[in-house]
């Protein structure tokens, strides 16, 4: 969700930088790109994966919350509960499920809401205009955090942690060159596991 200039465009430079006979050329979307159709050798994708054939690698997580604006928050109310969550006009990317913890236990929610963006900074953007409810990575809005423009919302529901994946299509061996960019990502962020993009 938009970390892809801020946060691993500074990776595949210093990639491109260790192996000068590599060829880099990256897209920067938060939309999710058929990667056989489409010709990538691979995708780095923040969140939860959804059920694929595709093969992930786990080289890292960040957390998130959920958000709203002082002016919504005045108009609206902030909602405790994930029930009084789902009542609430949010900001999103399409008709994707949210989750909650409860402790141990994960919660599913469906919101809704009339402003849509294919990009995270687009919805911050928009929460903070007060359309709506975010939920979207603290490393996106920890300046707006501490300026008080965005306000935490159902601090005892918050998202679970989000994992950051290397993702292939199925294969018996990944490329070197998925190999030296999953070993570089892993360096930066940190305890990694191998799992089937079925696993969330």
């Amino acid at each position: 969700m938009s970390f892809g200039p801020t946060h691993f465009a500074p990776v595949l430079a210093a990639l491109a930088q260790r192996h000068p006979q590599l060829q880099v050329q990256a897209s920067y979307t938060d939309r999710f790109v058929d990667l056989i159709a489409e010709g990538f050798d691979c995708a780095i994708r923040v969140g939860h994966l959804t059920d694929s054939s595709l093969l992930a690698r786990r080289v890292g997580s960040t957390t998130a919350k959920y958000v709203a604006s002082p002016d919504y928050i005045r108009k609206h109310g902030a909602p405790k509960t994930p029930e009084e969550f789902v009542t609430h006009e949010v900001v999103m990317q399409g008709t994707e499920t949210w989750m909650a913890m409860d402790s141990d236990k994960v919660i599913s929610m469906k919101p809704q809401g009339r402003f849509k963006a294919d990009n995270a900074v687009a919805l911050v953007a928009a929460a903070l205009a007060g359309i709506g409810l975010a939920g979207v990575p603290e490393e996106l809005i920890s300046g707006h955090l501490a300026s008080g423009a965005l306000i935490p919302v159902m601090p005892d529901y918050p998202p679970p942690d989000l994992g950051i994946y290397v993702i292939r299509p199925p294969g018996q061996n990944p490329a070197r060159k998925i190999r030296v960019l999953t070993d570089m990502l892993i360096e930066c962020y940190g305890h990694f596991s191998l799992v089937a993009a079925s696993e969330r």
